[in-house]
């Protein structure tokens, strides 16, 4: 089967077994000739013909025509002196057999009608009665023919089903690193909206205690300084649950262990809540009965990032408004403020970029800009009922 399986115009040390073969083939026709009786043994003249018909055999996955060419001169006229008919057949029917099984249908099918043609002219010289011996032939020459055609169509089907094989590994590794490469844009996404968020915060509330100590140090409120500091060790603690729970999650999609879901629309009100809690005066109106866990957790982190930016460049206690809202199968989501806005000529940073794939991940549009007559605006649309394939619930 690996040899048949294998082109014979590529198979290794070509040269040196066709030499071998040759040589095998030789010495079978010569104890065709020595052991047979059908027919006259071959003088000096026949037996030349005989062994040279052979040599050509060396080239025959090279230059298969060629050599059957070859052989047939040698042939010929051998059995025109009507030697010993079947010695030369073996030799014949290999290169036959290698035309049939290398080249393309059309060249098989010259190739026979030109072999069948010679001998239906030799045998009705040397024989014209021997009907029955050219229905023989025809039937060697023929049953030759189909074989090497079956071992090359045969041949051709492995080579189908082995490129097939390989292109559907290529897709599985391709489709393995491209789902390697989204999930480390999810976690980056999720770890920088979380840490974003909460360090946002706890430099607020930071900034809040030192202002308390530094206003006045011989009348310090105690109380707006205690406040303060809980509210960074609320903060902390939110950001670490938050973070045990995105890891969790990622744990859970490598053993099939679920532990439980990222913050979704539910959680909008604490994020909310900790706004205020920085000083931004925040209200919220959310309309949204239910919403698939992709799209619930896109919104979040959106609702997040927003109020991170509110609370980080619009100014001192901003008015901030949430809305979520759902129409038509769709979630219409806004986060505006009035604050004065990024300072011009400050560091990029990756919020609107995360937020703007947070919405595409599930099929969704954002747009966020200054809004006429100041303030900042973030509006995003998700799709209720058609999450794209692929996305993320980060």
């Amino acid at each position: 089967m690996a040899a048949i399986n294998r082109d014979p115009r590529t198979a290794p040390h070509g040269i040196r077994n066709d030499a071998l073969l040759a040589v095998a083939m030789a010495a079978l026709a010569t104890a065709i000739v020595l052991l047979g009786n059908h027919g006259r043994r071959p003088d000096a003249l026949g037996w030349t013909l005989l062994l040279a018909a052979h040599v050509p055999l060396v080239w025959r996955r090279r230059r298969p025509v060629l050599v059957l060419l070859a052989v047939l001169a040698c042939v010929a006229p051998y059995h025109a002196l009507d030697n010993n008919h079947t010695a030369p057949i073996p030799a014949t029917m290999t290169v036959l057999y290698t035309i049939a099984a290398t080249g393309t249908a059309r060249r098989t099918l010259l190739t026979g009608g030109t072999v069948l043609g010679v001998t239906l002219i030799l045998n009705a010289v040397t024989n014209p009665d021997g009907v029955r011996e050219i229905l023989r032939i025809f039937g060697w020459v023929i049953a030759v023919l189909f074989c090497g055609m079956s071992a090359r169509f045969y041949r051709q089907y492995v080579a189908a089903i082995v490129g097939r094989a390989e292109r559907a590994e290529r897709t599985r590794e391709e489709e393995a690193r491209r789902r390697v490469a989204e999930e480390r844009l999810r976690i980056a996404r999720d770890l920088h909206d979380l840490l974003a968020h909460s360090i946002t915060l706890i430099g607020v509330q930071t900034s809040v205690a030192a202002h308390v100590l530094a206003a006045d140090p011989e009348r310090l409120d105690r109380e707006t300084v205690a406040k303060a500091l809980d509210d960074i060790a609320e903060t902390c603690r939110t950001a670490r649950g938050e973070l045990r729970t995105t890891l969790e999650v990622l744990r859970a999609s490598e053993h099939g262990d679920p532990r439980g879901p990222l913050p979704g629309l539910d959680g909008v009100s604490d994020l909310v809540e900790t706004a205020r809690l920085a000083g931004a005066r925040v209200e919220q109106d959310i309309r949204v009965r239910q919403a698939p866990p992709a799209v619930g957790a896109a919104a979040y982190r959106i609702v997040q990032e927003a109020l991170t930016n509110a609370v980080r460049h619009a100014g001192p206690e901003p008015a901030v408004s949430v809305d979520l809202d759902e129409e038509d199968g769709v979630l219409r989501l806004s986060v505006t403020d009035d604050g004065i806005g990024p300072t011009p000529g400050g560091t990029p940073g990756f919020g609107l970029v995360g937020m703007r794939e947070r919405a595409r991940s599930v099929g969704g549009t954002l747009d966020a800009g200054p809004r006429t007559g100041g303030g900042f605006e973030v509006t995003a649309v998700l799709p209720l009922t058609s999450v794209l394939p692929g996305g993320g619930t980060g």
